[in-house]
C-alpha cells in the first residue's frame, strides 16, 4: 500500500513538474519598424494577440521597446536567442539566402494575399527541405503588396525614364531589376525612405503604395508608376529560436503554428492590400501623377528580367530543387486565389 502511494505521489509530480516546465512562457519580439506602421501594429501586433488568444494566455510575446540592432541583422538575433522571435527582409542580407527569390521577380501577383499565399505553399512544396531556415523555426513567409515606383523627379512612362533615378531599394531581385532598367540602386531598409527622400539623397523608392502613407513620403515622391502584378516584390519572414520554441509545450506549438504559416499569410495580405488601396486612393486626391504601366512597358519589363530569372532558376536547381516548376506554380496560384 505503501509502495503504491509513494508511486502515486511520485508520478503525480512528475506531470506537476512536465506541466511547470511549460507554463506562462513570455516570448520577446524585437521590432524594427515603427510602432504607428501597419506592418508592426496590425501585422505583427496582430499575430502576437492571437498568440496569446489561441494558447489561453499560456504563451504571450511582448514586443521591446527598442529593436535589438539593425533591420538586417534581425533573422540573426532570433538565431543567436537576443529576442525569441524577430521579423525581417531577406533580401538586407544579400547572399544569404536565394530560394526565398521566388516571390520577387516582376509581375509575380496582383495582391499581397494572393502572393503571401501562393508563396508559404510553393516554398514549403519545393524549397523547404533546401534548409536555408534550418538554423531557426520558420513561423511565417509573406510578402508586401505588389512593388511599385515613386519618384520625385517625373513620371515614369517607359523603361528608359528609369535611367540615372537614384532609387532606395530593399536588396535581393529588386536591386537586381533596378539596376537591369538603368536606375541606381541604393540599399536601404523601408525605414529610412523619408529620410532619404527628404535629404535629397535619393529621387524615389521602391515601394508598395502603402509606403505613400506609412513613411509619410507622398508629398515628396508625387509621380508612381503602378505594374499590374508588381514592378516586384519582396520576401519577408517570421521566425523563432529554436531553443525557446522547444521550451513550448505541444499543444501550445500547434496552437500557434495554426495562426502562423499560411493563416499568417492570409492575415499579413489583407492588411497589405487594405492600406495599399488607402494609399492610391489618397495620392488621387493628393493630386499626385499616377501612371499605369501600358503593355509595352510590362513586354519591355519582361524582357530586361528575363536573365535574372533564368540565372536565379540555375543556381536553385543547383540546390536541388525545381525552381522552374516552383516560379510557375507561383505565378499560377497567385493569379487565381480567391480570398475567403
Amino acid at each position: 500500500m505503501k509502495r503504491m502511494l509513494r508511486t502515486l505521489l511520485v508520478g503525480a509530480a512528475l506531470v506537476s513538474s512536465s506541466t511547470a516546465a511549460f507554463a506562462d512562457v513570455k516570448l520577446t519580439l524585437s521590432d524594427w519598424m515603427p510602432s504607428s506602421h501597419p506592418l508592426s501594429k496590425e501585422i505583427i501586433g496582430g499575430w502576437a494577440k492571437k498568440v496569446a488568444e489561441v494558447t489561453e494566455g499560456r504563451v504571450t510575446v511582448s514586443v521591446l521597446a527598442k529593436a535589438l540592432g539593425h533591420p538586417k541583422i534581425h533573422y540573426d538575433i532570433a538565431k543567436n536567442g537576443l529576442a525569441d522571435i524577430t521579423y525581417g527582409v531577406h533580401g538586407y542580407t544579400p547572399g544569404r539566402f536565394l530560394l526565398t527569390k521566388v516571390a520577387e521577380f516582376p509581375l509575380g501577383g496582383k495582391t499581397s494575399e494572393a502572393q503571401s499565399v501562393a508563396y508559404w505553399r510553393v516554398y514549403n512544396k519545393y524549397f523547404a527541405k533546401a534548409g536555408e531556415h534550418k538554423d531557426v523555426k520558420l513561423l511565417g513567409l509573406f510578402t508586401h503588396g505588389p512593388g511599385m515606383v515613386h519618384n520625385s523627379k517625373h513620371p515614369i512612362v517607359k523603361i528608359s525614364d528609369f535611367e540615372g533615378l537614384k532609387l532606395r531599394v530593399g536588396g535581393g531581385v529588386v536591386n537586381q531589376v533596378a539596376t537591369t532598367v538603368g536606375a541606381v540602386p541604393l540599399l536601404q531598409p523601408a525605414s529610412k525612405a523619408y529620410e532619404l527622400l527628404s535629404h535629397g539623397v535619393a529621387d524615389g523608392t521602391m515601394n508598395p503604395m502603402d509606403a505613400l502613407l506609412g513613411f509619410k513620403i507622398i508629398d515628396i515622391v508625387k509621380n508612381s508608376t503602378i505594374v499590374p502584378g508588381g514592378f516586384y516584390n519582396l520576401s519577408f519572414f517570421l521566425v523563432m529560436n529554436k531553443d525557446r520554441w522547444n521550451e513550448i509545450s505541444e499543444k501550445d506549438q500547434k496552437a500557434i503554428e495554426s495562426v502562423s504559416g499560411e493563416a499568417f499569410a492570409v492575415a499579413a495580405g489583407k492588411v497589405w492590400d487594405r492600406i495599399a488601396n488607402e494609399a492610391l486612393v489618397a495620392a488621387k486626391e493628393n493630386g499626385n501623377t499616377l501612371t499605369y504601366a501600358n503593355d509595352e512597358f510590362i513586354a519591355n519589363l519582361k524582357e530586361k528580367t528575363a536573365p535574372i530569372e533564368a540565372e536565379w532558376v540555375k543556381e536553385a536547381d543547383a540546390k536541388g530543387v525545381d525552381a522552374t516548376a516552383a516560379l510557375a506554380e507561383l505565378r499560377e496560384i497567385a493569379n487565381t486565389y480567391k480570398p475567403e
